[in-house]
This record gives structure tokens, C-alpha cells and sequence, in this order.
């Protein structure tokens, strides 16, 4: 026989009973695809559901009751939390992304979104938050090549894939980490990346550059100093060591940094300790410290300009910024963000950037790397009157490359013989080649592509 369920409407009385049943709310809670914790205003978790078990690891009686710091080692919700000293800083809606550690020591990223609770009088009572596991499409997202930005970065060159990985695998340590790169490579933003990928993210991102302060103060800016330290020191000051306290220290140009500061900073990263300019007494400090610096450090040693101990301190966990030049793939994806941030900034339409400008952007070599594109952009759309960009809009250096009449006579002179030539003589390498025909690579890769026998030839 044919049975038919027919829903049949409660009355509110009903409803009302059913919701306000625990065990109903229970029943349901476990049933939704996200993680829900909530804890009171003293941290207390009271509930747990069965998605927030399957993410983290914890079972609910291993969690009820408990202070959540306890339960999870550290703040769940990372530097972001609000109940970590005094009354709770109260936020009554927020979201961010979050990495976590499961109780078997597996890195998870989450999307973290917590709102406040009020009791029956209208006071906080405590929090819920809601999580959902986003590991799995986060990752497949690196590795599928449709990841065209991470953090702010801008780049789907497999390289740039290849530092947004690496940002992920740092991200759950506190190892130090040491960025090398050329001048303009976007250092920077990478250090805040691993920052705001952390469980540090919303804690204080303090950098410096050791290169950009005279060698009398930068001692007193990175471990700050005491009342009468020296003439002009009227109160005690923080360093960036101190307001970086649960967070992390950038410190940009490190090769820079005076030999007498580098034996203060390896003595605060073999103990996590400092002393102000004048003071007498050790503040201890937690701060993840990442250094960056557009120089060969191992040649500094090897001249002495920079202790070997230290630089196997900082040197921990490298990473490597690819140079523009070697990524020429993402400088339309640049150019089209450049414009953006101009548009949304200025609030007006900006000219589109034609394929003869285009052409000569992937050209150039950018010794300055991705500050120089944007400079070139910005210089380009204050000289246009148009509403396309060309090339004789950019700045000289780059009109200097591959102006149009230029840029004519050295189509003409990549006939097969020279190219077949440069790329016997480099041994096959079309960047060298292609700096050896005096041109730019794309337009050497462009040769190629519509003679493709020629480079078999050559490796003949």
C-alpha cells in the first residue's frame, strides 16, 4: 500500500515546546554542516556540536565545562579572540578566516563567524561561533591553476603558486622566517600574509626597516628604552619588539642591521628575551619574527658584514619572491588590479590599456619589479587624455625599450639566422638570447612560436 506523509502545521504553543526542548535542539544543531561552539563570558564551553567534533578532533565531554583556552591550548578563534584579558572586548558580528590545530596536530583552515549572546535582561551572556572546513577547496585552489591572488598577492605563475604553498606550510609554525628577493618583489606583503595566516592574525604585524633608521636610534626603536637613557629620552618607550607582543616583527633589510643590534637580536631569538637602552632588567617577549632582505646574506658573512650564527637563526624556513621579469604571465593580472585599486580610489572610469602598451609592459625587464610596474601604471594614467593607454603614455625608460618606431627596428633585426646564432651560443637559454638580440623575452618567445623549427635547430 501506498503511504503518503502529509505535513500538518503546529500551532506556535507546539513549536515554541519543541524548540525549547534540549534534546530537539540538540538533534538539530548536530544536524548542521557547520562546527558550533559557544562558551559564557568566562570562557566556559557549554556547547559542542557533532560537525565541531569532526573538525577538530575533540570530543563534546572532553570540552563541556571547560575554559576553552584550555581545552584548544591557546585562544580557538587565534589572536581575534575578545576574552582573552578583562572584560570581553565586545564585537556583536564578526567573520574572518581562521587556521586551526586539531587535537591529532592536523593544520585545518576554517571560516570562522562569531556573534554574541545576550540573556534574558539584555547583558552579554557569552558567545556562538559557527566554523566550516574549507582545507580541501582552499588546497585545491592552489593547485589548480585558477588561483590567480592569495593574501593581497597578486600572481598565477606557478611560481607564485608555489609561495602562496609555502606561506601555508609556515603559516602554523613559529619558526623564523627569512624572504629574499629583489628590490619590489612584494616582501612585504607576503611576511603579513604569513602573519594573517597564523593563529597570530589579529595580533599586532609591527615592521621596520633596519635600513631607513640612523644607526643611533634603530637600537632604541627595536628594544625601546628607559626614562634618562640618553639625552632627549623624557619617558620609557616600547620598541617594536613590544608592540609586537603576540604578534610578529617584520624586519625588512635585515643585511643592514648593525653589527652590534645583531648580537641583540640573536640573543632575543636564542631566548626570547630583551633589555631596553638603559634598562637592567630582561622583558621576556613573544613575538614570531620574519626577516626579509634584497641581499646575498651568505656573501655578507663571507665578508664579515654579517655574523654566521645570526643568519642561520633567521634562516630557518626560506622563501624566495620571484622577480617580475621571471613571472611575466601575472603582469596583466597586475595591471588590471593597479586600475582597480585607481578606479575604486578616484572613483571615476580609467582607460583601458591597448595591446601595443600591453605588448611593451610584458617586454620590459623591471629592474624595480611590481612597485615599478605600479608606478608606471599611475604615471600612465595621469598623462593619458585618452581612453586607452599607449605606449607613448609610460615613462621614458620604458618608451626608451620598445617606443613604436624602436620597437619596429628590432622586429627587424630578429631575422632566423640571429636568433638561430643567440640560441647556440647561450646553450638553448632564450632569456639570455633574448638579452643578447637586444629585445625583450616576450617578444623573443613571440618569434618563436611562429618559427618553431628554429629552436629545434639550434639544439642540434
Amino acid at each position: 500500500m501506498l503511504s503518503i506523509a502529509v505535513m500538518v502545521p503546529m500551532s506556535d504553543s507546539t513549536l515554541v515546546h519543541t524548540l525549547a526542548s534540549q534534546e530537539n535542539l540538540i538533534r538539530i544543531l548536530d544536524n548542521l554542516k557547520e562546527g558550533i561552539i559557544a562558551h559564557d563570558l568566562q570562557r566556559r564551553i557549554f556547547f559542542f556540536n557533532a560537525e565541531a567534533e569532526r573538525i577538530t578532533g575533540f570530543r563534546r565531554g572532553e570540552v563541556l565545562g571547560r575554559d576553552c583556552h584550555d581545552v584548544f591550548g591557546a585562544p580557538f578563534c587565534g589572536q581575534h579572540c575578545s576574552f582573552c584579558s578583562g572584560a570581553p572586548i565586545v564585537q556583536e558580528h564578526i567573520a574572518y578566516p581562521l587556521n586551526i590545530v586539531t587535537k591529532n596536530g592536523e593544520p585545518r583552515r576554517i571560516e570562522f563567524k562569531a556573534t554574541m549572546m545576550r540573556g534574558d535582561q539584555g547583558d552579554w551572556a557569552g558567545v556562538l561561533a559557527a566554523f566550516s572546513d574549507v582545507t580541501e577547496l582552499a588546497e585545491l585552489q592552489r593547485r589548480s591553476g585558477d588561483m590567480n591572488r592569495f593574501a593581497n598577492i597578486i600572481g598565477g605563475d606557478p611560481r607564485m603558486r608555489n609561495v602562496y604553498q609555502q606561506i601555508v606550510d609556515v603559516a602554523h609554525y613559529d619558526f623564523p622566517v627569512h624572504l629574499f628577493g629583489e628590490t619590489g618583489t612584494g616582501k612585504d606583503l607576503v611576511a603579513n600574509a604569513i602573519h594573517n595566516e597564523s593563529r597570530r592574525g589579529g595580533a599586532p604585524f609591527v615592521p621596520i626597516n633596519c635600513g631607513a633608521l640612523p644607526e643611533g636610534l634603530i637600537e632604541s626603536e627595536l628594544f625601546g628604552h628607559v626614562k634618562g637613557a640618553f639625552s632627549g629620552a623624557i619617558r620609557d618607550k616600547k620598541g617594536r619588539f613590544e608592540l609586537a607582543d603576540g604578534g610578529t616583527l617584520f624586519l625588512d633589510e635585515i643585511g643592514d642591521l648593525p653589527k652590534p643590534l645583531q648580537v641583540k637580536l640573536l640573543r632575543f631569538l636564542q631566548e626570547g628575551t630583551l633589555e631596553k637602552v638603559g634598562g637592567e632588567r630582561s622583558i621576556s617577549v613573544n613575538v614570531r619574527v620574519i626577516s626579509a632582505t634584497n641581499k646575498d646574506l651568505r656573501k655578507e658573512v663571507q665578508r664579515n658584514a654579517f655574523r654566521e650564527d645570526l643568519y642561520y637563526r633567521l634562516n630557518v624556513i626560506p622563501i624566495h619572491i620571484p622577480a617580475l621579469r621571471d613571472r611575466a604571465t601575472d603582469i596583466p593580472l597586475l595591471v588590471a588590479h593597479f586600475l582597480q585599486q585607481i578606479a575604486d580610489r578616484s572613483r571615476q572610469a580609467v582607460p583601458r590599456v591597448s595591446d601595443a602598451a600591453m605588448s611593451l609592459l610584458m617586454d620590459y625587464p623591471w629592474p624595480g619589479n611590481v612597485r615599478e610596474l605600479q608606478n608606471a601604471i599611475q604615471f600612465a594614467i595621469v598623462k593619458c587624455n585618452k581612453k586607452i593607454i599607449t605606449p607613448a603614455d609610460f615613462p621614458m625608460e620604458l618608451r626608451r625599450l620598445a617606443g613604436m618606431p624602436v620597437r619596429v627596428d628590432r622586429l627587424r633585426r630578429l631575422d632566423a639566422e640571429a636568433v638561430r646564432d643567440a640560441l647556440v651560443k647561450t646553450g638553448g637559454n632564450k632569456a639570455g638570447a633574448a638579452r643578447m638580440l637586444g629585445v625583450g623575452r616576450a617578444t623573443l618567445y613571440r618569434f618563436l612560436g611562429d618559427h618553431s623549427d628554429i629552436a629545434a635547430s639550434a639544439s642540434n
